[in-house]
């Protein structure tokens, strides 16, 4: 199997888990499956610098920049996940329709 079938082979698992992602950012309406459906999204960009670090023959750089990448989102999740349950014991739901009660 030479890179290029390599390369083909992940664009098509990036476009795969990007789509799922996407898609679920748009019906989902569950803060948790919305939160979920950008993580699925946030992998599909990882893979994608990984499998072009491997293209360039230089993958060290993008494990590097993906390894940056981890530690920032690991970040975003637990703010937004606090701000989840924060929402949770506020408003009794974690449907997005419920959240125009928090207006002043």
């Amino acid at each position: 199997m030479n890179p290029s079938q390599v390369w083909l082979y992940d664009l098509i698992i990036v476009a795969g888990l990007f789509l799922l992602g996407f898609v679920g950012l748009l019906l989902m309406r569950n803060l948790v499956k919305l939160l979920i459906s950008i993580e699925v999204l946030t992998k599909g960009v990882t893979l994608a610098l990984i499998a072009s670090g491997f293209a360039r023959q230089n993958p060290y750089v993008m494990q590097s920049v993906v390894v940056t990448l981890i530690v920032v989102e690991v970040t975003v999740v637990a703010v937004a996940l606090a701000l989840i349950v924060n929402l949770y014991r506020r408003t009794g739901s974690l449907d997005i329709r419920r959240l125009t009660d928090l207006k002043w």
